[in-house]
């Protein structure tokens, strides 16, 4: 990726567990923000290969599919293949880093690009409240699944 936004958090749990949360694609409805429907149309040997996603988020509405690359606990990465209305790209990753207290960072990249003409600073904008707003409903819902079996 090359102009894209990033941001981080750490969240109570090993990367396993993140891991596990964020492979686990059709409960994303239950926990992301404007994500109203996922299916996965691939599975893959490490995880899901590729999903179809639902988006409605206000005005922002557009159906996906995104390809992923697996690299055990430790990275995830996303491309866009197709959208239907909106979306020109939507590519990013996940990286988690172990920390020593026994929580993990997580660090989140993502670029996005829509078909219709938007300035750069707002382009930036939305990708940071995306990201921020994937990071917190993630630590939120592997906080709370802490007492679960992974």
């Amino acid at each position: 990726m090359t102009d894209h936004t990033e941001s981080s958090i750490d969240i109570a749990a090993p990367p396993e567990r993140i891991m596990a949360v964020i492979a686990d694609l059709a409960a994303y409805p239950q926990w992301s923000d404007g994500i109203t429907a996922v299916q996965v149309l691939q599975e893959g040997a490490d995880g899901p290969a590729v999903a179809r996603f639902t988006l409605d988020s206000g005005i922002v509405r557009d159906t996906y599919e995104l390809a992923y690359t697996w690299d055990g606990d430790h990275k995830v990465s996303w491309q866009l293949i197709e959208a239907e209305s909106l979306l020109k790209a939507l590519d990013g990753s996940y990286t988690l880093t172990p920390n020593s207290d026994g929580s993990t960072s997580v660090r989140y990249q993502l670029q996005v690009d829509v078909k219709m003409p938007m300035i750069g600073m707002m382009k930036r904008k939305a990708e940071k409240v995306i990201i921020d707003t994937a990071l917190k409903g993630l630590k939120k819902r592997v906080e709370a699944t802490a007492t679960d079996p992974v």
